[in-house]
């Protein structure tokens, strides 16, 4: 490895020629400035990163030695009195409230699935990125909530059989999501746009929907649409209509598929679901977090045969029933995971040669490529309010979140940035950091999105933790502990608690089951 110095800095010079050459053209600044401001931000926050890490071994011996010394004793209140003591349960009986601000409305409004991708992968990245719209027949045909009895077999060629039985099931789902004043969708034989409304016409009668309300736009023309959008629990479906497609002109109504909001945000993961060890692969895990940023990631891959391009989906147009026009972002909003704390890369040394902190790296450089999407300089927007999502995951206490929170601050300054552009994400998978998430919502409420549990790594801390208690449940018996269960209501009642209806997310991390 060969590294370019910066003040008292070491910089790797594929990194180093990365950010100069690819990122900083485009974002006001020049390279000698940010390398400057880097090796000042790393001078005031590499030893306080430092001395968090330290207290996070310091409180774990202590509470080893107190299991050590007091056998059975893990759940009494001797224990607890004990971890205030040490400083490990914190105190906040003040109620709080976030006061976070331009968040865009995939947060505040829509509630759906969020997808974590491996950034290092383009073609994932942009899957992700593009899942924010998905077809239902695609979904239904591939997966097991259509049976495979009476001859509807998935096979390598399309079978009508297991078709008609998608078909059904989706016409089903759209009697309760769109449903008719009077019948169903499945003896629908036209739908049409009359006075503003959709009317489907049956064999019989001309229907409306019982929620007139949810219609909000098509294409095509109001006598023959090619495609009709609706609202259903403030997330879009829309329905597309072609006589002459395989699958439409076998349709009473020419119905051809249903096409449901799906990926409503997507963490673009630099951590748990992806190795990047040196910095070649941080440039590379950089360069594609680039690529989407300026809008212009893409891949070329073979499948079945062909050559296939990837790039990210443009938005969504329409006509509203008012005769204007009406546009949806076409992509998942991207939220960037950095590394935690704990983290440090060989990608930038200090004056000692010693390996910096990875997480002031990422806040630092993923940050610095965003404000290609925040200048609105390319078609694909992802903020629409001029917000960069940062989720942070392995916090401990509020002490590391107010670490981040002031490390954000710096780095907004340094971008030239207002303060609390960045918005924090806050994983909610740490024990100390669930046991004081009222505070750790505290230190951070002006710049705070997220709270999202993760079963994983909250179970491998309660076990790190909790090492010298004795032996553990095994994983199949811990989804129905107390302490599991526990754990996930407390995350959403901590925020309810701090206001974060209409201006963040309460997340739910997956729970793993390979089969």
């Amino acid at each position: 490895m060969t590294y370019k110095v910066v003040g008292n800095i070491k910089i790797d010079d594929q990194l180093y020629r990365f950010v100069n050459e690819d990122v900083i053209p485009g974002t006001g600044m020049t390279a000698e400035y940010f390398w400057q401001q880097y090796d000042l931000l790393l001078s005031e926050y590499q030893a306080e990163n430092k001395s968090l890490l330290q207290e996070r071994e310091t409180l774990q011996q202590k509470i080893n030695d107190w299991h050590k010394q007091n056998s059975g004793k893990e759940h009494s209140s001797e224990y607890v009195n004990f971890l205030k003591d040490i400083g490990y349960l914190e105190e906040l009986t003040a109620p709080i409230e976030i006061t976070t601000k331009n968040v865009d409305t995939e947060i505040t409004n829509q509630a759906g699935p969020q997808l974590v991708v491996p950034v290092n992968n383009a073609r994932y990245a942009l899957n992700a990125a593009n899942a924010r719209f998905g077809s239902l027949y695609d979904a239904l045909y591939g997966s097991d909530i259509i049976s495979e009895e009476n001859g509807a077999t998935q096979g390598s060629s399309y079978n009508p059989v297991r078709g008609e039985k998608v078909v059904d099931y989706a016409k089903s789902f759209l009697d309760q999501a769109l449903p008719l004043q009077d019948g169903s969708h499945k003896d629908v034989t036209s739908y049409s746009i009359l006075e503003q409304q959709v009317v489907a016409t049956t064999a019989s009668k001309q229907v409306p929907l019982k929620t007139p309300s949810q219609f909000i736009g098509f294409n095509g023309t109001e006598e023959d649409p090619s495609s009709l959008l609706f609202l259903n629990n403030n997330n879009h479906l829309e329905l597309q209509i072609d006589r002459n497609h395989p699958i439409g002109k076998s349709d009473l109504s020419g119905l051809k598929d249903v096409i449901l909001e799906s990926a409503i945000t997507t963490i673009i993961d630099c951590e748990d679901s992806v190795t990047a060890v040196d910095a070649e692969d941080k440039v590379l895990v950089y360069r594609n977090w680039l690529g989407l940023m300026k809008g212009t990631l893409e891949t070329t891959f073979e499948k079945d045969g062909k050559s296939i391009t990837r790039k990210l989906n443009n938005d969504r147009n329409y006509t509203s029933p008012n005769g204007a026009t009406l546009s949806l972002h076409g992509r998942s909003l991207l939220f960037i995971r950095n590394v935690g704390h704990l983290m440090t890369t060989d990608a930038i040394l200090d004056e000692h040669d010693n390996e910096t902190p990875e997480g002031i790296m990422d806040g630092m450089i993923t940050s610095l490529i965003a404000l290609h999407d925040l200048k609105k300089t390319n078609a694909f927007q992802n903020s629409r309010t001029g917000s960069v999502y940062i989720v942070k995951p392995k916090m401990h206490g509020s002490k590391e979140v107010a670490f981040t929170n002031s490390l954000f601050n710096r780095i907004e300054d340094i971008l030239n940035l207002d303060r609390y552009t960045l918005k924090v994400g806050i994983m909610d998978e740490e024990r100390r950091t669930s046991l004081n998430l009222k505070a750790c919502i505290q230190a951070a409420k002006e710049r705070t999105v997220f709270i999202n549990t993760g079963f994983l790594d909250r179970t491998g801390d309660e076990i790190h933790t909790s090492m010298e208690a004795g032996a553990v449940i095994p994983k199949a018996a811990m989804k129905g502990s107390t302490w599991l269960n526990s754990y996930e209501k407390s995350n959403v009642q901590h925020g309810l608690n701090s206001g974060f209806q209409g201006k963040a997310q309460i997340g739910k991390g997956m729970w793993q089951c390979p089969t």
